[in-house]
């Protein structure tokens, strides 16, 4: 299928089940759909705690339970489907190249460097950080390797990293938002692993008259840089989207660390018991309010509670009952993380939507575009990676 094809028919699909994926359970405690899908939300409900942890774990089967109980959304599951881009072979890295990359970020950078053909020109690394990747690339395809990172210390030790390595690679301090990058493009390849944003998208708005030969980009992070409204790449975009619904595109959880998923499980009790007791005392809050700091959470619920109000601009009585509001939050969060299920069933094809937005954004900038995964959605759910060539 035309990457075009398949885009409208993905935008057409998440415009018609908008009510399904727009409204989020953390805001809304009963979205709209629970009243024109009852069945499905009394079963959604009624999941005990195994199904949920199951399917919540494994988005192909919350899709296939959803899938029986949501007519078209096989469909749009089916449109949001790529195949694995085609591989080489390649010879095991060496010591020094692997050194001061984490296990994870390494199989990734293997992944990415794998994806056939060889590069034959300079490569500039966008928003290189350490360098890990164009150190790879430089390793495996023997080619020159410019990478840019806006962050100094990074800077250094990717030169450090570099010379060790004995590779052909030198870092540049530049921030790739402010001013024309075009002249460091010219003639190269480009490579970007998990660019996030506005990263990602200033190289494909530029793709034009930047001269490069060709773009490997693995998007990340789609909210990043946008403020308010995101601001389509492509003449047939025509779904409007806020910065929550693209954050929602990234909520995966495959890779965190338990810590992680704790510190998470947390935060949404506490703020949701939060807007509980503030509901009951008739507070004026914000309909949202801005992430709170992790070292709130290391206290207990009443000092997160009053730190919040300070923040927020309200106040407290004296006495909380704050047993009672932390049960309502724990409540709340059990209902939320159940009705979430119905909302993340669109998270990939949503996904799939911005992807292909680039993808036809660089056809039209006249570059043949191919677009698969790169990895397994375990080493990254962020599996998705264009390769475009002039």
């Amino acid at each position: 299928m035309r990457h075009a094809d398949r885009f409208l028919q993905l935008q057409n699909r998440l415009a018609s089940h908008q009510e399904l994926w727009r409204p989020a359970p953390f805001h809304q405690a009963r979205p709209a759909w629970t009243r024109s899908h009852p069945a499905l939300a009394a079963e959604v409900l009624a999941l005990d705690e195994t199904a949920l942890e199951g399917l919540a774990a494994d988005p192909d089967a919350a899709g296939d339970w959803l899938g029986r109980r949501l007519p078209g959304l096989a469909e749009l599951r089916a449109l949001s489907q790529f195949g694995l881009l085609p591989r080489r072979d390649l010879a095991a890295a060496a010591a020094s190249a692997a050194e001061s990359v984490p296990a994870r970020k390494r199989s990734q950078i293997e992944a990415f460097a794998a994806v056939a053909p060889p590069l034959h020109a300079p490569v500039v690394e966008w928003c290189a950080g350490k360098g890990h990747l164009g150190r790879r690339l430089a390793l495996v395809d023997g080619v020159d390797v410019h990478s840019l990172e806006r962050d100094p210390t990074l800077c250094a030790e990717a030169d450090r990293l570099a010379g060790r390595a004995g590779v052909r690679q030198r870092s540049e301090c530049v921030d790739v938002l402010a001013g024309t990058m075009a002249e460091r493009l010219r003639d190269r390849e480009v490579v970007a692993l998990h660019a996030c944003g506005e990263l990602h998208r200033s190289l494909v708005r530029g793709a034009e008259r930047a001269g490069a030969l060709g773009y490997r980009i693995v998007p990340c992070c789609y909210h990043h840089g946008v403020d308010g409204r995101y601001r389509p790449l492509s003449p047939p975009a025509a779904l409007p989207l806020g910065s929550a619904e693209l954050r929602m595109a990234v909520t995966e959880l495959v890779t965190a660390p338990s810590g992680a998923r704790r510190r998470l499980a947390r935060d949404q009790a506490w703020k949701l018991g939060f807007k509980a007791m503030a509901d009951a005392l008739e507070l004026p809050l914000q309909a949202t309010f801005r992430p709170v700091p992790t070292a709130w959470l290391a206290g207990d619920f009443e000092q997160f509670c009053r730190a919040l109000a300070s923040r927020e601009g309200v106040r407290l009585p004296t006495h909380l009952d704050s047993e009672r509001w932390l049960v309502a939050g724990e409540r709340r969060r059990a209902e939320v993380r159940r009705l979430e299920l119905v909302r993340h069933a669109f998270r990939r094809s949503l996904e799939a939507w911005l992807v292909l937005d680039l993808v036809i954004a660089l056809e039209a900038a006249g570059f043949a575009v191919a677009l698969g995964e790169f990895c397994a959605r375990e080493l990254t759910p962020r599996n998705l990676m264009l390769l475009a060539r002039a």
